[in-house]
């Protein structure tokens, strides 16, 4: 699997798309139908209709790249169906690809001062 900068923005469609689309059609829908950049460096993850197919595009800083997996079984876990866009952290996203629950993933709590004697 391709690794992630910690910092970087992933975006989830919540809506499903039409799974012919190749990477300049979604790149299209991101900035007509999501109001999203998609030459910004943002992740933008897209869903199938079935859940257990998932394309990913975004700009590496010479062109686009679109990533495409489908599970051999199971599904992936969605957010519900709406309308707009997600946002979900890098380490979310990998456990999504993996077809791990993303919800629980959290990022780390800050450790809380020690008193010093």
């Amino acid at each position: 699997m391709i690794g992630l900068p910690p910092g970087v923005r992933v975006l989830v469609a919540t809506a499903p798309i039409d799974f012919r689309k190749g990477a300049d059609s979604l790149a299209a829908l991101a900035k007509e139908t999501l109001s999203q950049d998609p030459f910004s460096g943002t992740v933008l993850v897209f869903r199938a209709k079935r859940a257990d197919r998932v394309k990913i595009v975004t700009w590496d800083g010479t062109g686009l790249v679109m990533l495409w997996k489908a599970l051999d079984e199971g599904a992936f876990k969605w957010p519900p169906i709406s309308e707009g866009v997600m946002k979900l952290s890098p380490a979310q996203l990998m456990a999504l690809l993996e077809g791990l629950d993303w919800t629980r993933v959290h990022p780390p709590r800050k450790a809380r001062p020690t008193a010093v004697c």
